[in-house]
Formats: C-alpha cells, sequence, structure tokens
C-alpha cells in the first residue's frame, strides 16, 4: 500500500503571518491618509483583505492595533564610530532616511497631534517611543564616556537639540530636509549641546 504524500508546505511566509503583517500594513496607510479618528479595525480588516474576525482576535482596541503598527516601522541606526560627529550625522542621515521612505513622516505628526487628545494613546506609545529614541541617547552617552561631552550634560535635552529642528520643520511645513543636509543639522545641534548643563 502506498503511503499519501505529504502536502508540501506553499513558499513563504505562513498565511496567518501574511494577514498579520497585511493588518499592519492597513492600519499604517490607513493612519496616514485618512488620520486617527477615521481609523477602524472594521476598515482595516477591508483595506486588508481579511475578515473583521481576524483583526478583532488580535487587538482588543484601536490603540492596540496602532501601537503595534506603529513598532513595525523602521528603528534608527545605532552608529558606534568612536566619534560623535560620525555617529550623529549617520544618526540624522538614518532618521531622514526612514522619514522619508517609509510611512513615518506621515504618521507621527497624525499621532503627536492624538496624543495630546488621548490619554490612553500616549500611556500605550510612551515606551515605544523612548525605545525609538534610545540609540540617539545611546550616541550621546558614548560620547560623554569618551569625554567628547562634558560628563553634566543634560543627555534628554541634547537628544531634544538634535531632533527638534527636524520634527519641527516635518510638523509644521510638511518639508522634510535631505539626508545630505544632515551634517549642518549636527553642527547646529553641537554648538548649544557643547554649552548645556544639568
Amino acid at each position: 500500500m502506498v503511503s499519501p504524500a505529504k502536502p508540501r508546505s506553499g513558499p513563504g511566509r505562513p498565511r496567518s503571518a501574511r494577514a498579520h503583517q497585511a493588518m499592519l500594513a492597513a492600519a499604517l496607510e490607513l493612519l496616514a491618509r485618512d488620520g486617527y479618528g477615521e481609523l477602524t479595525l472594521t476598515a482595516v480588516a477591508r483595506h486588508a483583505g481579511v475578515g473583521r474576525g481576524s483583526v478583532y482576535r488580535r487587538w482588543r482596541s484601536k490603540v492596540a492595533l496602532v501601537v503595534d503598527a506603529f513598532q513595525e516601522l523602521p528603528q534608527l541606526p545605532t552608529p558606534d564610530t568612536g566619534n560623535l560627529v560620525d555617529d550623529l550625522t549617520e544618526e540624522v542621515q538614518g532618521l531622514l532616511r526612514i522619514f522619508g521612505d517609509s510611512p513615518l513622516g506621515h504618521v507621527l505628526p497624525i499621532l503627536a497631534a492624538e496624543c495630546t487628545r488621548d490619554p490612553a494613546l500616549r500611556e500605550e506609545l510612551a515606551p515605544v517611543f523612548r525605545i525609538r529614541r534610545a540609540p540617539l541617547l545611546g550616541v550621546l552617552e558614548r560620547a560623554v564616556a569618551r569625554n567628547e561631552l562634558p560628563p553634566d550634560l543634560d543627555i534628554e535635552a541634547a537628544a531634544d537639540l538634535l531632533v527638534g529642528p527636524i520634527v519641527n520643520r516635518l510638523f509644521f511645513t510638511g518639508a522634510m530636509p535631505d539626508p545630505a543636509s544632515a551634517r549642518r543639522y549636527v553642527d547646529a545641534a553641537l554648538y548649544g549641546i557643547n554649552r548645556l548643563r544639568v
């Protein structure tokens, strides 16, 4: 008696994993296109081409879905060249590329505005924002350890000096600086950073 052939698994990721990624991508696309207020789990299911139950089984709320989707966006690089200027330049170039090449440049202003109105969303996103900020803080902390920056430097304020002008320009003008301009932002930030004290 011939044994029945075992079914072959199809190429690529399992269907459930592909569906999961499709739902996260759909959430980001709809968030960027329609805003947070118009985003619903039902709309995400429709946009992703899955049943509503597939979305509701995975996420208890819109907030939970948005937090998971936001975490799918690219992370900042973690340069460690041994030189502060080079590390910061690579960090800013990475940030500008991510803003330009992913939905982050559209999604971040929307979520930042919504966080001022929705405490639940702000609370859930706070640890995610901290994780995304960690590579930049690490660059500054290593520079302090190498004596490139003063030991009493306010690291959080220093990070704000670097990222703040870029985010401000994005939020209020919609313009995104070219990655080639990263060094100018670094030089301007370092001018202020070298004058910071705790």
